[in-house]
């Protein structure tokens, strides 16, 4: 086995292609991810049972089950009841919606963490149920699980790979689709593990100073 810098030349345009690719999908599916996890933690939460039955119902069965299983239900069954769908906005949908599900309990648990005389002052102060939402409760939790929530998004980097089984060609799918055609496999794939490791360390650290910070 020998290094071929002439083939990681010949790779480094397909691999800024599925750079970019990898960080669409990773932009847009946490910050579906996030809002929707908020949508899921406040209706759990503070809705009538007519709702919070039927939220917990689709957010344990998402949880439960495989994203790969889900990505195919989204790209090749919905198509038949006529929802078609690009594979890339197939694959953000289903890695927010599917992600959506986890920091759903991490907002529940920050939203449990507020003391409950928070939630007695915003009552004799008379303030509306929005406000006592928005002014009071969320700001106190979000700090709270900022940290945890860094981490979701540190997983949904490492699942983006899984996006290339409905053609999405993310950073590894465009080294799979570079090896089968030329046979050249050791630079691609290094070249995308090396990829991954620059995004994802600079991340963890990131989040450790916000956790310290917010500790304080």
């Amino acid at each position: 086995m020998t290094w071929d810098w002439s083939a990681v030349d010949a790779f480094m345009p397909r691999f800024w292609d599925g750079l970019w690719v990898t960080l669409q999908a990773l932009v847009l599916g946490a910050l579906l991810a996030f809002a929707l996890g908020l949508v899921w933690a406040v209706a759990q939460r503070s809705g009538p049972a007519v709702v919070r039955w039927p939220v917990t119902a689709v957010t344990e069965f998402v949880r439960n089950t495989p994203l790969l299983v889900q990505l195919f239900f989204l790209y090749y069954v919905l198509p038949e009841w006529g929802l078609t769908l690009s594979a890339t906005a197939t694959g953000i949908i289903g890695l927010g919606l599917h992600y959506s599900t986890y920091t759903a309990e991490v907002y529940r648990a920050g939203i449990d963490g507020v003391p409950v005389g928070q939630w007695e002052a915003a009552t004799a102060l008379n303030l509306p149920r929005h406000r006592t939402w928005t002014s009071v409760i969320l700001p106190q939790a979000l700090r709270r699980v900022a940290p945890a929530l860094g981490n979701y998004v540190i997983a949904m980097l490492k699942d983006t790979p899984m996006l290339f089984v409905i053609g999405v060609m993310e950073m590894l799918g465009a080294a799979r689709q570079f090896s089968s055609e030329t046979f050249l496999t050791v630079e691609a794939f290094t070249v995308v593990g090396v990829a991954f490791i620059l995004l994802s360390y600079p991340a963890s650290l990131l989040l450790r100073v916000l956790e310290r910070r917010f500790a304080r």
